[in-house]
């Protein structure tokens, strides 16, 4: 029998095989628009009624606590409990938080500290749902499959960064924030909705009563795997020093105003669109370390190119260059972690994992509004750029582990593929 085909064609046989994964990536895309469009109105908002830099930074300090702590006990909870109601519970309870968003707005109180409240209860409900959901991919989808899941939640956290910005500028503009904030509330009934089709997802092993020892463990064990450490500090290091999103505004002011400030928010996941929608080729490569660390170069070359231009055509250009980079970079930082973690530990992983996806960017929004405050757009965006390829470079060169990971060879990785294929042909006999 001849081999497959290769291409580069983005894989989608994870929706074609799983009946669940198809259920929650439909309910993601939905509810992932409308808190995009909100992500782009709370520092919006906090800017027209403040016009500060450190304001609009505030909103990702205030978010960086609620995560520690939720995202660490819900990837607990995430290996302790039935993984679908973690999903439908927080989904209600950000759908919660939407509304009360908009009677802030539609009361007249309009105050800028309740924003950064409800910007904390935004955290903590993301800070359960995450680890719950990235815990759910590995067990309804087949362990061969996992490439094309990975790739395919990135399609949908991907279209909902294009549209949700792109609409949410219009309405902004257009029609104000209380509607951006009353589209995000319905977003949320619609999810909920598919999200209680989906069958039960227990975790596979035994499990233990959540405690402060389950997260210790969970820590211990990401320690000591340099190359998840590895994987962790170059994504926490690049969205530390050079996430852009908090100074967006004042760009947009340069540039043309809010509508200008949707591009610039949905350029990014533009880049990373075409990076996803190229993927294919992630099913034939092995060394994915070495990948990361460069991709995360990649991302720093491109808000070094955005902090350079003057005009919204480049700054969009560089923007897309640092979204392709990214992307390729969480791509495979989500094969290592999906690849070579067993399952009792997954929720608790995905918890760290998360952690540095969504820390980095929060703490990165308060540095960049630091920088540009003491040395202006320019600098914040320059410096933030190279300081992320340094980093890189140094943690490649001290986790050899890291930056050498190759799935085929390492022993965590061969480990888990036994055991799951060993499992899915037992569920197959049975």
């Amino acid at each position: 029998m001849s081999e497959p085909k290769k291409s580069i064609r983005l894989d989608i046989s994870a929706l074609r095989v799983s009946r669940d994964f198809r259920l929650i990536f439909s309910a993601g895309v939905i509810s992932n628009i409308g808190s995009m469009m909100t992500y782009v109105a709370m520092p919006f908002q906090i800017k027209e009624l403040t016009n500060s830099y450190l304001w609009v930074g505030a909103v990702g300090l205030v978010e960086t606590i609620p995560l520690i702590i939720f995202g660490l006990y819900g990837g607990v909870l995430a290996d302790a409990f039935d993984r679908k109601k973690l999903l439908l519970f927080s989904e209600l309870a950000a759908m919660l938080v939407s509304i009360g968003l908009l009677l802030n707005v539609l009361t007249g109180f309009n105050s800028p500290i309740l924003v950064l409240i409800f910007a904390m209860l935004f955290a903590a409900t993301d800070g359960i749902f995450r680890p719950a959901a990235d815990a759910t991919t590995p067990q309804v989808v087949p362990y061969l499959k996992l490439p094309s899941a990975a790739a395919l939640n990135s399609l949908r956290h991907q279209t909902a960064s294009i549209a949700g910005p792109m609409i949410g500028g219009i309405i902004l503009a257009t029609g104000g924030i209380a509607i951006a904030y009353f589209i995000d509330a319905l977003t949320f009934v619609l999810s909920l909705i598919l999200l209680f089709r989906i069958r039960s997802v227990k975790p596979l092993d035994g499990v233990e009563k959540p405690s402060l020892n389950r997260i210790k463990e969970g820590v211990k064990y990401a320690l000591s795997r340099k190359d998840l450490l590895g994987s962790t500090l170059v994504d926490t290091s690049a969205m530390l020093f050079a996430f852009p999103y908090a100074l967006f505004p004042f760009v947009a002011d340069d540039l043309g105003g809010p509508w200008a400030l949707g591009i610039l928010y949905a350029s990014i996941p533009a880049g990373a669109l075409i990076a996803t929608l190229t993927s294919g080729w992630s099913n034939y490569v092995t060394r994915h370390g070495r990948i990361v660390a460069f991709a995360a170069c990649g991302w720093g070359l491109g808000i070094v190119l955005f902090g350079l231009v003057h005009s919204l055509l480049y700054a969009v250009i560089g923007l897309m260059i640092a979204g392709f980079f990214d992307q390729i970079s969480a791509l495979f930082r989500s094969l290592i972690w999906n690849q070579s973690i067993p399952d009792h530990l997954r929720g608790r992983l995905a918890s760290i994992e998360m952690l540095s996806y969504s820390i980095g960017p929060q703490l990165g929004q308060v540095r960049g509004a630091l920088f540009a405050r003491a040395g202006g757009l320019e600098f914040s965006l320059i410096s933030g750029g190279l300081l992320t390829i340094a980093t890189t470079i140094v943690v490649s060169g001290f986790l050899k582990d890291f930056y050498k990971y190759d799935v085929k060879t390492n022993i965590h990785a061969k480990k888990l593929k036994e055991f799951r294929e060993k499992n899915e042909k037992n569920d197959h006999n049975i």
